[in-house]
């Protein structure tokens, strides 16, 4: 399969599942553009196994054949579309390898792991599973301070992920997961019967309120990362940001119920998003 047509399978990919991270893609030049496409196919099939409904060894096992054949990049890529692309991102942008292989990794966590005690626990989680996507993704933005871009992209990753997490509480019970701190859930007197039943109370409220703060503690942290970078990733990331941040906003809006439907932007508010990222990025040339 030639290069131009893996990144296209990589681009349907992408349009196809990414319903937050297209809108920020789409705003990049086109070679960067293909190359995220290409890490954002590769972490999906990453979590598509991690979720999927074979047995533990069979994920497992899915996930170790990935690990090889992320090891035997960019010589040994052959026919598969994803795998092709993402050789050639490999080639052509300084993705640390590292982080795709943290991010296996936190996928086998989902495989062996339902539940996580504190928040230390799940920030490791966390960072391996989104930390790591935002440390690949700043590769390809190309900042002006790889060193001091590395704990600002790992800390947009985890906001996004913490927004994520509050979004998605319902979805991942019926996988079996809570991805809530439990020491968290305890103190603010919340159990997993009152997660089943989509109960909203004072204490709900407290404990998603608590999650909230973290996020915006992360969101905020993460944000420095826009000084480093050129105008249109700038942009870029001030839009998945702002997306996200919409959604947070909607589920605060919402009093944290999170389980009569799905909170999310609609598309007018995501076009707002973009717009406001254009006039803030007009403002700092």
């Amino acid at each position: 399969m030639s290069v131009a047509a893996a990144y296209a399978v990589c681009e349907q990919i992408t349009r196809r599942e990414a319903r937050n991270f297209a809108w920020g893609i789409m705003l990049l030049p086109r070679p960067k553009r293909l190359a995220l496409s290409a890490l954002y196919a590769f972490a999906r099939r990453v979590d598509d196994i991690a979720d999927g409904d074979g047995a533990p060894d069979e994920r497992r096992l899915r996930l170790g054949e990935l690990r090889v054949a992320l090891d035997g990049l960019p010589g040994s890529s052959g026919s598969d579309p994803v795998l092709v692309a993402l050789a050639d991102t490999l080639v052509r942008y300084p993705v640390p390898r590292d982080a795709l292989g943290d991010l296996i990794e936190g996928a086998l966590w989902d495989v062996d792991r339902t539940r996580y005690e504190t928040w230390e626990e799940l920030r490791e989680y966390c960072r391996r599973v989104a930390g790591t996507v935002g440390l690949a993704c700043t590769a390809v933005y190309g900042p002006s301070d790889p060193e001091r871009a590395r704990p600002l992209a790992e800390a947009l990753g985890l906001a996004l992920q913490q927004i994520n997490i509050m979004r998605d509480v319902p979805e991942d019970w019926q996988l079996g997961r809570v991805y809530l701190p439990l020491d968290e859930v305890s103190r603010f007197g919340v159990t997993e019967d009152d997660i089943a039943a989509g109960r909203i109370g004072p204490g709900w409220r407290g404990l998603m309120a608590h999650q909230a703060a973290r996020a915006h503690g992360l969101m905020n942290e993460g944000l420095g990362l826009v000084a480093l970078l050129d105008r249109r990733s700038a942009l870029c990331v001030r839009t998945l940001a702002g997306i996200y941040a919409g959604v947070l906003e909607e589920i605060e809006r919402r009093h944290y119920d999170v389980f009569s439907s799905r909170p999310r932007l609609s598309a007018p508010g995501k076009l707002r998003v973009i717009g406001s990222g254009l006039v803030k990025g007009a403002r700092r040339r």
